[in-house]
């Protein structure tokens, strides 16, 4: 049994042309740049840094955000060499499939799908309440759920699934172009509130930048709960301080994940050498820079104990603290669609991870069946889209919420250390990009993404490890037998010439 039988970068981008089973290229370096915003910058904009600054690093939760935008950064360079080394669907997964083995690579890509899959339900879920929210601010007496069959359905996260996935059925540039309109309309609103904010910022509020390391507000926090380096070390948990800093820059971690998503994306963008590494380093910087604005606007605004004597602190409450609470029904609306556009990019970047499963079989091969016309994966969005809408109307998914962390963070470790994989293995190869500095930076990047994976609460260490014996059970019982190069290699079929092929990144 070879379970670290790895596929030639050859043998991958030949499988992508496989007629009934392509994708179609037609996004552009601005398609892309959207793309990673729309992802990033959604509801949490408005509430996720003000958590962290409330009941982690107070003032200094900026270098937080500035710490997991760094983390990104360096995990996103490693993508970039990968996606412009193998312009193919599955991001992570095919990158491993390269390097490291099947099974690993199996493990990546079923990751990816916890990652995804959670994200999608989750804010799905949330697009409901601020739904709810916005009902409620214009005096509208509409319930947030309904009964279906004697059980709870909330309707709003099937009805916004149910769209979304609609229109990634009809086409990917189609839904570039509605992301492209919502997204600008988010930025704008993001804009006008940071605009506004700082009009009510009084300097004092940022004294002291770093708060002084404290107990947690709950001193008897279960185990579950705890950092899980806590939980190893059996150190006691703290906030603020420099360990402060660092739960924050975890917590915070959440409003990067998606630029793996973009790489997803590379069998179906023009010209992937150019394009890829300047629309997912484009769409990283627009959204440090907002993030890193917000937060300056949310802890100048008032201070962090007020924040966290609040119970659920967002940026809202900020304003409603300085008595300006017309800013409620903005960040409403702002949140509203902020979530729109993440719900669509993330069911896009799910799809396209079972898609690549399943044509290499790892998964049942139909799902990777895509339409000639459109050049869309159909039935595989549409399956992807009812198991999201059933998690998000039915369940109480949003407890599972930190699950997208690790699942993203295990990604971008196995990414990282695959760089250097594949330049031992394949030094003939030529990417459009590669990362600076040599080994260090892939290093460098693996550490922060284990540090931070390390930083995550016990409870969703114990989650993940129940997902990772799910994922080998369906591995070992259907992936193993199933898998086409398994069959190749039991064919005694030949891959493509490494030597006709040498920089197909690059084209």
């Amino acid at each position: 049994m070879n379970l670290l039988r790895t596929k030639s970068i050859e043998q991958s981008i030949a499988d992508s042309d496989e007629k009934g089973r392509r994708l179609k290229r037609s996004l552009n370096t601005w398609d892309l740049m959207i793309m990673g915003v729309a992802v990033a910058v959604g509801a949490g904009i408005f509430s996720v840094g003000a958590q962290a600054a409330a009941f982690n690093a107070g003032p200094a939760v900026t270098i937080s955000f500035v710490l997991a935008a760094i983390t990104c950064a360096l995990a996103i360079m490693c993508y970039a060499e990968f996606a412009t080394a193998i312009p193919v669907a599955g991001s992570a997964y095919v990158f491993t499939y390269a390097t490291m083995g099947e099974l690993i690579a199996w493990v990546i890509g079923w990751n990816l799908i916890l990652e995804l899959l959670m994200a999608a339900a989750v804010i799905a879920k949330f697009w409901g309440i601020y739904l709810s929210d916005l009902f409620a601010v214009l005096n509208l007496d509409v319930p947030s759920e309904i009964s279906f069959f004697g059980l709870p359905l909330y309707w709003g996260p099937l009805l916004i699934v149910a769209i979304f996935t609609a229109v990634l059925v009809l086409g990917t540039k189609l839904s570039a172009r509605v992301n492209s309109v919502f997204t600008v309309i988010k930025i704008a609103i993001v804009l006008f509130v940071i605009v506004v904010g700082f009009f009510y910022v009084s300097p004092e509020n940022y004294t002291p930048f770093v708060p002084e390391s404290q107990p947690p507000a709950d001193t008897e926090a279960k185990w579950a709960d705890q950092p899980f380096l806590s939980f190893l070390s059996g150190a006691t948990p703290s906030a603020f301080g420099f360990t402060g800093i660092i739960s924050g820059a975890a917590l915070v971690f959440f409003a990067f994940i998606g630029f793996d998503v973009v790489a997803t994306s590379a069998e179906e963008v023009k010209n992937p050498s150019r394009t890829l590494p300047r629309g997912i380093f484009a769409g990283l910087a627009v959204v440090t820079v907002l993030y890193i604005l917000v937060t300056l606007v949310v802890t100048g605004m008032v201070s962090h104990t007020e924040l966290g004597e609040s119970g659920a602190p967002s940026l809202a409450t900020a304003f409603q603290l300085v008595g300006a609470d017309w800013a409620a029904g903005v960040i409403s609306i702002g949140s509203l669609i902020g979530l729109t556009t993440v719900i669509m990019v993330l069911l896009m970047g799910l799809a396209r991870v079972v898609f690549a499963l399943s044509r290499d079989g790892l998964m049942p091969r139909f799902l990777s069946r895509t339409s000639e016309k459109r050049g869309t994966p159909a039935r595989t969005q549409i399956l992807c889209g009812v198991v999201v809408a059933l998690l998000a109307g039915f369940t109480q998914v949003e407890i599972l919420a930190e699950m997208i962390n690790i699942g993203t963070l295990s990604a971008f470790i196995m990414v990282s250390v695959g760089i250097l994989v594949l330049r031992r293995k394949r030094p003939d190869l030529l990417p459009a990009f590669r990362v600076p500095f040599g080994k260090i930076i892939p290093i460098v990047s693996a550490l922060l993404c284990i540090y931070l994976m390390l930083n995550l609460a016990t409870i969703t260490w114990v989650f993940f490890a129940a997902w990772l014996v799910a994922g080998f059970a369906i591995y070992f019982a259907y992936g193993y037998r199933h898998s086409q190069l398994n069959a190749k290699t039991a064919a005694g079929s030949t891959e493509p010439d490494a030597d006709e092929m040498v920089g197909a990144g690059t084209r």
